[in-house]
């Protein structure tokens, strides 16, 4: 059985995806690492919703507590890619750097449920950190599970986001729902 650390962007889609790696036959473990949520109340609302589904699903979760948006938004404003290929990208990193610090022998992220996230950014952002860690990065496209994690969530009474997680992306919700109008 192979040990796989999963990187845990917050409750609903921990609560399918924990269920589905362990069904695959795999001993996992939960890193909640999410340093530009935005605000910081959003932050914590996030991580007590990844600590519920952990426990309900028997996970030991790690919670980073590093909160840093204005670390982001300095990584952000310093490169011309996409900004959420570098938020996944750090996310990831540490990911696998806490995997081969642990000795987990794989990991990959609770991020490949959405079927809002940059999947290309997934992979290629999960790749360079297994180069660089030496872990194995392991990607599947878990969005089919996506209506799953909604439902459990809702029924666990976990907290459900209603946008990415940094400020802009919150922005972007805001201005999208004024131009409804």
């Amino acid at each position: 059985m192979k040990d796989m650390l999963l990187h845990t962007c917050c409750g609903p889609c921990a609560s399918a995806v924990f269920p589905y790696w362990t069904q695959k036959g795999f001993r996992i473990g939960g890193l909640f690492f999410n340093p530009n949520i935005h605000p910081f109340q959003e932050w914590r609302c996030r991580a007590e919703g990844a600590v519920q589904v952990a426990e309900k699903c028997g996970v030991e979760l790690l919670i980073d507590g590093t909160y840093d948006p204005a670390a982001w938004f300095a990584q952000v404003r310093e490169t011309d890619e996409r900004r959420c290929l570098v938020c996944i990208r750090e996310r990831l990193r540490q990911t696998a750097q806490q995997a081969a610090k642990e000795g987990y022998s794989c990991f990959s992220t609770t991020l490949a449920v959405s079927p809002y996230q940059d999947h290309p950014a997934i992979r290629q952002a999960g790749q360079q950190a297994a180069e660089l860690s030496g872990v194995e990065f392991v990607y599947r496209d878990l969005k089919n599970l996506y209506n799953e994690s909604r439902r459990r969530s809702r029924e666990w009474g976990i907290y459900r986001q209603k946008y990415c997680g940094c400020l802009i992306s919150e922005w972007e919700r805001f201005r999208e729902s004024r131009t409804d109008r």
